[in-house]
């Protein structure tokens, strides 16, 4: 995939640090898809950031809801929702993007699931599925047509994220080793079927121009 041209935009979903080593919704090893991260925001000519971004009281977290375990699900107006632990609480360390991540390569950055009663998932919409999140317009208005995700977590926010974009029109590839999932009782194995018969392609890092020393 040729990420620098102007028509594709690198999306780097959620690379914060309550998702990473030590954080309260660590996503296992996602620390060590940073360097990688970092080396396609250097050759991608847009690349955008999305970050959680949850008030202190956000109805995703347990402890919201009296007598709910974290990752318990209960019923929201939109559908069946798993319960987090508080993570990405606004203007927290938790919510800041992991320090080593080379922030200053970004050409935007998209926040996510700030409104209360409504988690967001995916970098387009949240998790009502109409409410957007400004992406959309933003590649539109670039003339952006293809996308390539990377980010945490595979089977959650990288997800929705690669199904969003296919129903929207988007070419959609991921780069799986600048990936990282939680795998709740095989939601990984599930996304990636959907992902790749929903028409994403699979990308090796090997195959971009201008990464990894190509």
């Amino acid at each position: 995939m040729q990420i620098r041209n102007d028509n594709t935009a690198l999306i780097v979903i959620d690379v914060q640090n309550d998702f990473c080593s030590g954080g309260a919704l660590e996503v296992p090893d996602g620390d060590s898809i940073v360097g990688t991260v970092n080396a396609l925001m250097e050759v991608a000519a847009r690349s955008v950031l999305t970050q959680d971004w949850h008030p202190v009281d956000h109805s995703s977290f347990a402890s919201s809801h009296e007598g709910k375990a974290p990752f318990s699900t209960t019923e929201m107006p939109y559908g069946t929702q798993v319960l987090w632990p508080d993570h990405c609480v606004q203007e927290t360390d938790g919510a800041d993007f992991h320090p080593d991540l080379r922030v200053q390569s970004a050409t935007h950055t998209v926040r996510k699931g700030f409104r209360r009663e409504i988690d967001s998932y995916s970098a387009f919409f949240e998790n009502d599925r109409s409410t957007p999140t400004g992406l959309h317009e933003h590649l539109s208005s670039r003339r952006v047509d293809s996308i390539l995700c990377v980010g945490l977590a595979t089977d959650f926010c990288v997800y929705y994220s690669v199904m969003d974009a296919l129903a929207l029109g988007y070419t959609v590839a991921i780069c799986e080793e600048a990936c990282r999932a939680i795998d709740l009782e095989g939601s990984l194995a599930a996304a990636r079927a959907d992902m790749w018969r929903g028409g994403a392609l699979a990308v090796s890092v090997d195959e971009i121009p201008g990464a990894a020393g190509n």
